[in-house]
């Protein structure tokens, strides 16, 4: 992996699918249309299948130059050389997470909380995100996060910010504009009928100039 490894654009989060060679096709056709990066995300999986998806979707987004991130497990991460994880606030400290996955992409959910963006840099995470922006199918009972936390977090941790929960094509450019870097998108992907089709739509939206904000972001730190 490059040490000027881009993040901005669209954030795919991956459905719970036990048919892997389906969510395969399907994470496939999203980054077709456009995805920048995937996260690998089975809450409800056993273990062996998440092994298996996770291995496949490495092997896969590997090929189409797309880093793939592993929610939650930093073992499963590892063991499948994925290209980095995703911290909730139960998975783990991420000065730890740092010292096990060495160079590879740490994310850290900020939820409603800027502090905790500032807190994420300080400790060595290379994205933060913002959440839920909008009300989520996904999360129903995630707290909402105003838009104006995106600027907010950017500013306290001088890191790309991910914006999530509840996006689609008609609102995805209320939180570009309000200074996301990348959109993490579940269900308006992934339940759509044409997934490639869904994927650009909102892939092309980080194409169109934006008001008052850097049109060009990198990743600050190398890795």
């Amino acid at each position: 992996m490059s040490a000027e490894r881009r993040l901005r654009g669209l954030y795919a989060l991956t459905p719970e699918d036990t048919d892997t060679a389906r969510l395969a096709a399907k994470v496939r056709a999203c980054i077709e249309g456009g995805a920048r990066a995937v996260q690998y995300r089975a809450k409800d999986a056993a273990p062996s299948v998440r092994r298996e998806q996770a291995a496949a979707l490495a092997a896969l987004c590997r090929a189409l130059g797309v880093p793939l991130i592993v929610n939650d497990s930093v073992e499963l991460a590892i063991a499948v050389d994925a290209d980095g994880v995703h911290l909730g606030r139960d998975d783990g400290d991420v000065r730890a997470a740092r010292a096990q996955v060495g160079t590879r992409l740490i994310g850290v959910s900020c939820y409603d909380d800027p502090r905790r963006a500032r807190d994420a840099a300080e400790a060595g995470a290379d994205y933060v995100a913002i959440g839920s922006v909008f009300p989520s199918a996904t999360k129903p009972g995630a707290v909402q996060a105003p838009l104006s936390l995106l600027a907010e977090a950017k500013r306290l941790s001088d890191l790309p910010v991910v914006a999530i929960g509840g996006i689609n094509a008609g609102n995805a450019s209320e939180a570009i504009a309000a200074g996301a870097d990348m959109v993490a998108v579940i269900t308006a992907i992934f339940d759509s009928p044409d997934v490639r089709g869904a994927a650009r739509e909102i892939a092309r939206l980080f194409n169109e100039p934006r008001r008052g904000a850097d049109d060009v972001r990198a990743q600050p730190r190398a890795v």
